[in-house]
């Protein structure tokens, strides 16, 4: 069964694990964010006296509440089965210096009579002929492991009941398993423990640990690290990991909001809050990558996948972290991931495993490249810091050199580098936002440029670096005039009397506002600016208030985007107009999950947050337009 929906997410440094409303865990990362996921499945229950096993996740019965401890990346997910009155609390915690997902299961009796409990664990692992895995009991839980890594299951205290290597699939729903093996060749095995007897009003609780590593050449190393895990006081681990991430949001509010007011500012303070958690969550520590969002179509059955990272989205989150305070993520991110990913023709390709890797792509969006420049200079505005322009602009020029090529190709229709995808990955040719970003990148570099100053001649042969640096800024101001004309000639439509995104199909679409903010190539109160706008609003405009990306957009039923919404407020903001500010932003605040995370999407049938729930690029545009709101 395809699992899409990421409802809620936790991690730490080294691990990422993700959940559906009811608590069930869906995907676990190890050790980064978009490398290696392990869980097939996960599913725990109870057996109550003389019951077939309640699935904690699944049953007609089972009532659900959800909610994360107040600023934190702490979950908690209440289960209440009406039919025996048992309630449970789940609480789902990682430790910030461990690798283990502490699952804490409080059971408590609400009912009048003795509840008899047995308690199950039945996990798969994805596993494939290249990489078997096999499980062995070890104390009081069971180890899943391949060639090159280990899942250890297992109660802190409480020893294991019984045990099902294989062929647990035929029978875990009577809640009785049984197997003579203590190891074998399985994927999904299952064990359980005894609760024994709870009275009523009485509660008992169970630790489940699930640690991860690489598998040892040593068997005694893996028993070791098992045995100092146990001795562990999750306690207090619990307090240390509540006081870590509540220490971060106060470190990172960097719009210091005030106390809320009104039910209004309370639920945007609390998105304001869950952004600032999520941020860290999707960032390699070590590289600086920043994924999209956790994974959520492994199987690529309705669309490319989500765990890598695209140096444009990169670039957005890297200003939403900038106002947030994050200088020495961004630092990483420019300094580290895209000098190591960055090509020998300067462009950047599509997107990268957060480890720095190439990742799978279909094509290339020269967007990537430009973004990257102007979020360097982006970066700069915030920090002052020249020392970081300097570091980065041999990686800048680099991506420049490219950009000109690609320019001149569309001015002279060589048709070398100017076949891109679009902003949406979804059609190829020349667009009006990839050449509105060009024109930014450019606009960045003379900035970059004109901030260094002298100190450019830092570098070796001073003399003939100032008089390149001189022929460079003098093309490239002649490029952007060419770039401006050609939008102009080409990428205005007399009968819309609105820019199209490309002089081909002639769509409206979104990313047009993208030649307003944020690259400039045009101010938000032109005549031609204004009549797209207004061409927008009767195109991509439902009757909920949110957006579509463009005209005839049907990837996962056209529904509207929270990031088309806050284009739109950007925009009105950069206009003036506050009150439709406020109005397209609405539709976000109001369109959000239950536990405050943006979609990428949001279904227009009932206003829910759809499809990618935690979208990192949503986030970030929410974080930058009300920046803009509260700053100007």
């Amino acid at each position: 069964m395809e699992k899409y929906l990421n409802e809620a997410i936790i991690g730490n440094k080294s691990i990422l694990a993700t959940y559906t409303s009811k608590g069930e865990l869906q995907r676990l990362y190890f050790p980064g964010r978009s490398i290696r996921q392990y869980i097939d499945f996960s599913h725990i229950g109870v057996k109550i006296n003389d019951s077939n096993l309640i699935y904690l996740h699944e049953d007609i019965n089972n009532v659900y509440k959800q909610y994360y401890d107040i600023n934190t990346n702490i979950l908690n997910t209440e289960i209440t089965n009406t039919y025996f009155n048992l309630k449970i609390l789940q609480t789902d915690f990682i430790p910030i210096k461990e690798n283990v997902l502490v699952r804490r299961f409080t059971l408590i009796n609400e009912n009048t009579i003795d509840l008899e409990i047995k308690f199950l664990i039945h996990q798969g692992i994805l596993s494939d002929k290249n990489n078997f895995v096999g499980c062995k009991l070890i104390d009081n839980g069971m180890m899943q492991y391949a060639h090159d890594f280990i899942i250890s299951t297992f109660s802190k205290e409480q020893p294991t009941l019984s045990h099902q290597i294989h062929g647990s699939k035929n029978n875990i729903e009577s809640g009785e398993i049984w197997d003579k093996d203590y190891i074998g060749m399985s994927n999904d095995s299952s064990i359980s423990y005894d609760m024994g007897k709870i009275l009523p009003g009485e509660k008992k609780q169970i630790d489940i640990c699930l640690v991860l590593q690489a598998q040892p050449k040593e068997m005694s190393n893996l028993e070791t690290e098992i045995e100092r895990i146990k001795r562990i006081d999750f306690n207090t681990e619990y307090v240390k990991t509540k006081n870590y991430w509540r220490k971060y949001v106060k470190a990172h509010d960097g719009l210091k909001l005030k106390e809320p007011k009104n039910s209004y500012e309370e639920k945007i303070a609390d998105i304001y809050y869950r952004s600032i958690l999520l941020f860290p969550l999707l960032t390699n520590v070590d590289t600086g990558g920043i994924i999209a969002s956790p994974e959520i179509d492994e199987n690529f059955t309705k669309c490319g996948r989500y765990a890598y990272t695209w140096t444009r989205d990169a670039v957005f989150i890297t200003k939403a972290m900038d106002v947030l305070g994050m200088k020495t993520e961004i630092d990483k991110f420019y300094k580290v991931f895209c000098k190591q990913t960055q090509s020998k023709d300067g462009r950047w390709e599509q997107r990268f495993f957060c480890d720095m890797r190439l990742a799978p792509c279909w094509g290339y969006q020269v967007d990537e490249t430009a973004s990257v420049v102007y979020g360097v200079y982006s970066h700069f505005e915030y920090t002052k810091d020249e020392k970081f322009l300097k570091e980065t602009l041999p990686m800048c020029e680099k991506a420049i050199d490219f950009l000109k090529r690609y320019v001149k190709d569309i001015l002279e229709n060589t048709k070398n580098y100017h076949v891109s995808y679009d902003i949406w990955e979804m059609c190829e040719g020349t667009h009006l936002y990839s050449l509105a970003s060009i024109y930014g990148a450019f606009d960045s570099i003379l900035k970059i440029y004109k901030v260094l100053g002298k100190n450019v001649s830092d570098f070796e042969n001073n003399r003939l670096k100032d008089e390149k640096i001189q022929k460079s800024k003098l093309e490239i101001e002649k490029l952007q005039v060419e770039i401006k004309k050609y939008v102009n000639e080409t990428m205005y439509d007399e009968e819309k009397k609105s820019y199209v995104r490309n002089p081909e199909d002639k769509k409206m679409d979104i990313s047009l506002i993208g030649a307003v903010t944020p690259f400039k190539l045009f101010t938000p109160k032109e005549k031609k600016i204004l009549n797209t706008i207004e061409t927008i609003n009767l195109s991509l405009r439902t009757y909920t208030g949110g957006f579509q990306r463009f005209e005839g957009d049907h990837y996962m039923n056209g529904n509207p985007w929270p990031i088309a919404n806050m284009w739109m407020t950007l925009y009105y903001l950069e206009k003036g107009e506050k009150t439709k500010a406020k109005e397209t932003f609405d539709f976000v605040i109001k369109t959000v999950s239950k536990l405050n995370l943006i979609g990428e999407q949001v279904d227009n049938s009932n206003l829910k947050a759809n499809w990618v729930i935690g979208l990192g690029w949503s986030h970030a545009m929410f974080i930058l337009v009300l920046e803009k709101m509260l700053n100007g």
